[in-house]
């Protein structure tokens, strides 16, 4: 099989060529490189640069490449910029997604495996959130990745794709430094960023009803969501039609002022974070259940957050070589 992976430069993309390459699949990169990295990718990685949008470069692409598969990654997933920006996020993650599915049915191709999100739960309620749990989005970003699950399931469903949509919770680390985010927007980077500038880092809101008062989350390392998006994608090549709807993530829940604390010991910089007044829309916990995809693919994840914070420290000292003298 050929698999077309859109978004391949990305942070996430560039984890999953990786991932997929390494194990012997054919990829092919598209990404527009609007926060794609080309160096990311292997030199033997074809990359396409343009847009999930444009039906043309699309059919051109899925034809030269003779793709079986398509692995779509590309996103706007900016949750701020999603309320401030909504029109340019379903045009981007809706209208995109549309186009490309066109494109996918008209060539034949009958595989198609969706990178969704936690999102799409909104503020989940519980212990543990499974797949069953409500889906309640709160924002155009998570509207957005619900929406294109719906889409994915639909066209699967009328035209016999074989489907699979990935609801992966926090992100983080990265697989070496040269392929770490180049973001902040996160709360890895966001506690990293305010470190190197000698500022004490930000924790929004110690009154929630957990353990210490912050929020708590479940973080899974990019390249263990790599490894389940191999996994759900050879689940899809043997199948004739279905979908695998899995949640990734560790099951484990660790509370932001336990993230700082962590990240100020593997920094060196044990700096007390200051509160702040909560975010609107931020659940007190959000951890996955990952029972659905460890029993039906095989699949855990084998990193934790010390590994997360190492690794990420590394690339963000990487793209920022003050961080270590400041």
């Amino acid at each position: 099989m050929t698999w077309l992976i859109t978004g391949g430069a990305g942070y996430i993309g560039a984890h999953v060529v990786r991932s997929m390459r390494g194990a012997g699949e054919r990829v092919v990169a598209l990404d527009d490189l609007s926060s794609g990295v080309t160096s990311r990718l292997p030199a033997d990685v074809p990359l396409v640069e343009g847009s999930c949008a444009d039906r043309a470069l699309l059919d051109r692409v899925l034809e030269r490449h003779d793709v079986t598969g398509v692995v779509h990654l590309a996103a706007k997933k900016q949750v701020g910029e999603s309320v401030e920006k909504p029109l340019l996020y379903y045009r981007e993650n809706v209208a995109g997604l549309t186009v490309l599915l066109e494109a996918v049915v008209a060539a034949g191709v009958r595989r198609f495996l969706f990178s969704s999100s936690a999102a799409v739960y909104g503020v989940p309620g519980g212990e543990l959130v499974t797949e069953d749990t409500p889906c309640l989005p709160i924002n155009p970003y998570g509207e957005t990745k619900l929406a294109g699950e719906w889409l994915v399931r639909a066209a699967g469903r009328a035209h016999g794709l074989s489907t699979g949509c990935l609801r992966y919770f926090n992100v983080a680390g990265a697989a070496a430094p040269e392929l770490s985010d180049t973001g902040a927007a996160n709360v890895i980077p966001m506690f990293f960023e305010r470190l190197t500038r000698g500022e004490a880092p930000r924790i929004f809101g110690d009154d929630y009803p957990t353990p210490d008062g912050t929020c708590v989350r479940d973080y899974v390392h990019v390249a263990d969501l790599a490894d389940a998006h191999l996994a759900v994608a050879r689940v899809l090549a043997g199948w004739a039609g279905g979908d695998l709807t899995v949640n990734v993530g560790r099951g484990t829940g660790v509370s932001v002022r336990e993230l700082a604390d962590l990240v100020g010991e593997i920094t060196g910089r044990h700096v007390e974070p200051v509160v702040e007044a909560r975010r609107p829309g931020d659940a007190a916990r959000a951890v996955a259940s990952a029972e659905r995809i460890s029993r039906e693919l095989g699949w855990t994840a084998r990193r934790g957050v010390r590994d997360m914070v190492a690794s990420a420290w590394e690339g963000w000292c990487l793209q920022h070589p003050e961080a270590r003298t400041n």
